[in-house]
């Protein structure tokens, strides 16, 4: 496992994705230590007979089946630099037949509250105009490749996922999802510029270049307030975003239908997978303490359907507060991308203290366009059942997401423990303390150490573990 100091410096020495060919693959780890270790997960859960029938399996599967197809995994190896890339993107994500948006997807607070912008009614556009500037200024040092390279120690990671946070969107397919990625750098080509805004069931976009020119928050605000005035006086959208939460194969048909209702509508939704991403004002103000983010993250994860288009692989939704929240399909990147990004912007936010310092100038630049779908009423009818098959199946997520603000990873440090570790043990404590026997969890690795890495598993409850939470009971 990594710790690794988040380097999101401007780095003018290195270039972001130079040292991607030169990577290592993907290793096959060895038979026998891969089951060992698989013996070593299970034996907490174990009695001694269910762990004596559990080493008879796998001794059998070693000496048998297992040896033949570890060699099918050492040939395939030797023809792909990580032999376990397109598996892992179809099983855990494209295959998938669920609604991904409630299921898969990730997402969270940022930026926090306690530094810039605790809550405040009427902030919402001034705050998210800050917001997207900065986050335009990332996709800028990405397309330069001034991003800092990330290391484990001395060791180079794989920084391909950092190309799928920007002009990201998952097609639903009817067996199969599709990524389509349409990111370069500035030495690869042309990249698309434009931005789409969700706005209570409509759908709008405009262009972060002007004349060669990045749009400033103040003229972000002019575009913002413009969509945001139009949608409150005029009548709501369809919503056609709430589509994208549902089951896939669903999805997919629903696509083709409003294609083949006028091709039109194929070329708005390319506008939006093009775009770079999705901005989302939402109505709602969620309760926000720097103690309780609970409702910021329940209404991030699980908000207003309308106003969240579930497969790009970045949605920014602005609460009516002012409070700010992430939205991510996984398929595409997993959350330290995204984190290192957040706290790129929320560094950036706090050296400003929140505010825009530039010239408040702004060009007369084109008004936003909205993309006006053509639907019947059996579109119509469609998205008021997924709607209420949404908040149906969303109504059961139990959540919270509170500050522990006794201590913190300098504290823990000083004992000489490792910060993961004990935050590990203390899982298995509290689980142990509540139920009287382990509990089953994994904690994220990460491979990017490897070409096109992204994660694995570690078993975090171990023999030691469970000794250790029985020792912490015992009065004695």
């Amino acid at each position: 496992i990594c710790t690794m100091e988040k380097q999101v410096l401007e780095s003018s020495e290195e270039r972001t994705f130079q040292y991607q060919d030169s990577l290592p693959s993907l290793p096959v780890p060895p038979l026998d230590e891969s089951l060992s270790k698989y013996l070593d997960a299970v034996k907490p859960f174990l009695n001694q007979e269910e762990y004596q029938r559990t080493e008879d399996i796998v001794k059998k599967f070693e000496n048998g089946i297992g040896k033949e197809l570890h060699q099918k995994l050492l040939e395939r190896a030797r023809t792909r630099r990580n032999w376990l890339e397109d598996w892992w993107l179809n099983v855990a994500y494209l295959d998938l037949r669920i609604a991904t948006q409630i299921h898969c997807n990730m997402g969270g607070p940022g930026p926090y509250i306690e530094h810039c912008w605790p809550p405040k009614e009427g902030s919402q556009i001034e705050r998210a105009c800050v917001n997207i500037w900065h986050t335009l200024k990332y996709w800028d040092l990405l397309r330069t490749e001034k991003v800092a390279i990330e290391r484990s120690g001395n060791a180079v990671l794989d920084m391909n996922q950092f190309r799928m946070l920007f002009c990201t969107c998952k097609i639903p397919g009817v067996t199969r999802d599709s990524i389509s990625n349409h990111f370069k750098t500035e030495t690869e080509g042309e990249c698309p510029s434009h931005l789409v805004v969700l706005c209570r069931g409509r759908v709008f976009a405009f262009d972060a270049i002007h004349e060669g020119n990045m749009v400033t928050p103040p003229e972000i605000f002019r575009q913002l307030t413009y969509i945001q005035k139009r949608c409150h006086s005029e009548p709501d959208g369809p919503g056609l975003a709430a589509l994208t939460s549902n089951e896939r194969t669903k999805w997919a048909e629903l696509r083709e239908y409003l294609i083949d209702l006028d091709p039109k509508n194929l070329t708005l939704l390319e506008k939006i997978q093009r775009s770079l991403f999705v901005v989302c004002l939402d109505d709602s103000s969620p309760h926000a303490t720097p103690e309780d983010y609970t409702e910021v993250t329940r209404l991030g994860l699980a908000g207003d359907p309308t106003v969240r288009w579930g497969d790009k692989s970045y949605s920014s939704i602005f609460f009516s507060n002012g409070t700010c929240s992430a939205f991510c399909d996984h398929s595409p990147l997993d959350a330290m991308a995204l984190i290192t990004m957040l706290s790129y912007v929320e560094k950036k936010i706090i050296e400003n203290e929140g505010k825009w310092k530039g010239s408040d100038k702004v060009r007369d630049i084109p008004w936003p366009e909205e993309l006006v779908f053509t639907v019947d009423q059996k579109i119509i009818n469609e998205i008021g059942c997924t709607k209420e098959l949404y908040y149906k199946k969303v109504s059961d997520l139990q959540l919270v997401n509170y500050a522990f603000t006794s201590f913190g990873k300098a504290l823990i440090r000083k004992k000489k423990l490792h910060p993961d570790t004990f935050v590990q043990l203390a899982l298995q404590l509290a689980y142990y303390k509540c139920h009287g026997r382990p509990g089953c969890c994994y904690e994220t690795a990460m491979t990017r150490r490897f070409y096109h890495g992204r994660t694995e598993t570690i078993r975090s409850c171990t023999v030691e573990a469970m000794e250790w939470c029985k020792s912490m009971l015992d009065p004695s």
